[in-house]
């Protein structure tokens, strides 16, 4: 049995205390005996749209060869939710979530399917699309705490990515976010344990939660989901950890005694 660990930020533009909050949380979460930490959605940067493109980094760059260093030092499995990539067709970005091994290798790269192009009634008008381009690899990746199939936020309303991803044996699944405060009240939760039950796995979802600037709040609360739905920890606002065993033998039994992912029918 592993516990994990869901990260909980307050990003702003500023880059640089935003890369240090992340590491004082992933530290702390490693004190307090997590293998696997999970940070949230744009966990390095939030700032106005039109600074995007300046913000972005390559693969290479100092906000991602500082998570693999971090991962080395404290060996644990990182995932470094979610970053601006620069390089996508069009001049464009993409929305990328990065895990790191142990031992500081990459072991996954996914650049987020489902862009959030909406107007949820919060008074903003969300276009993603119109700087970041979408991914389109599904990506699992086996660690010591089991088979964790990656997402981004948005990609939590679609369902179909996370039976592919149980398909392919993952056993845990990772949500990263940045949900506004309109939908996460109502949406979040829900939407975080079904994808759970459905998939009779682990949920792990570090997302930010406040006030990022005037015009920006996000509404927090993450999260770890166990196999059979029920809630094993959560955050509230601000930053915080959400902390949670993983305990396998919990899963075989919940997946043998109600078989359903041996019922689907693909036909």
């Amino acid at each position: 049995m592993h516990l994990i660990a869901a990260a909980q930020m307050v990003s702003t533009a500023d880059k640089a205390h935003n890369v240090e909050a992340a590491t004082r949380l992933v530290r702390r979460a490693a004190e307090l005996g997590a293998r696997l930490v999970g940070l949230p959605e744009n966990f390095s940067w939030m700032g106005p749209e039109p600074e995007r493109p300046a913000a972005a980094e390559t693969l290479e760059g100092p906000t991602l060869s500082r998570m693999a260093q971090l991962a080395r030092e404290l060996r644990v499995t990182l995932l470094a939710g979610s970053v601006l990539e620069a390089g996508a067709p069009g001049g464009r970005l993409y929305n990328t979530s990065v895990l790191f091994g142990p031992d500081g290798a990459r072991l996954a790269t996914y650049r987020k399917m489902h862009l959030f192009d909406v107007d949820v009634g919060d008074g903003a008008t969300y276009q993603e699309s119109a700087a970041v381009a979408p991914g389109t690899e599904v990506v699992a990746a086996q660690t010591e705490v089991g088979r964790l199939g990656l997402s981004v936020c948005y990609d939590v309303r679609f369902p179909e990515l996370y039976r592919r991803l149980s398909r392919d044996g993952a056993t845990l699944l990772a949500v990263p976010a940045a949900f506004t405060l309109m939908t996460g009240k109502d949406h979040w939760e829900v939407l975080l344990r079904a994808r759970a039950i459905e998939n009779q796995a682990y949920v792990l979802a570090p997302a930010q939660g406040g006030r990022h600037s005037a015009n920006r709040q996000t509404y927090g609360h993450s999260m770890v989901v166990d196999p059979w739905g029920l809630v094993t920890a959560r955050a509230s606002e601000g930053e915080g950890l959400a902390v949670a065993p993983v305990d396998p033998e919990m899963q075989a039994r919940v997946r043998r005694n109600l078989p359903c992912l041996q019922h689907r029918r693909l036909d």
